[in-house]
């Protein structure tokens, strides 16, 4: 699971417009390619992103997965948007919580073991 739907306030130059994940870095790359480059890397093929803040940008880049070998029918690449309901919103409350309402992507791919990354980190 990938946490990506920061708004990045301290990068608000950069990220007005889009979520921190979906920043550009060295000119072709974004932010969360790092994370989902060494998920694959790190023999990870079931990669659930949380997205929330301004995810346009963030969700056309990803798309379903391609470039990162993530296109598969049994695993793959899911954006997991914050439940919307009919009446307002029902945005993530914190990290705990958009894991709490995306259990049902855990159980449903009978994951025994779950990492939960940040997507706006580079390592």
């Amino acid at each position: 699971m990938i946490l990506a739907g920061g708004e990045g306030t301290r990068l608000t130059v950069l990220s007005e417009e889009r979520a921190k994940p979906a920043v550009p870095f060295a000119g072709k790359f974004r932010i969360i390619d790092f994370t989902l480059s060494n998920c694959v890397n790190s023999g990870i093929y079931t990669v659930g992103v949380l997205t929330q803040y301004r995810p346009h940008s963030l969700n056309d880049h990803i798309g379903i997965g391609k470039p990162w070998d993530l296109d598969r029918s049994r695993g793959g690449v899911r954006l997991l948007q914050p439940y919307q309901a009919r009446r307002g919103q029902n945005w993530y409350a914190g990290t705990a919580d958009a894991i709490y309402q995306n259990l049902n992507f855990i159980t449903e791919n009978r994951a025994e073991n779950v990492v939960i990354l940040s997507g706006d980190h580079i390592y």
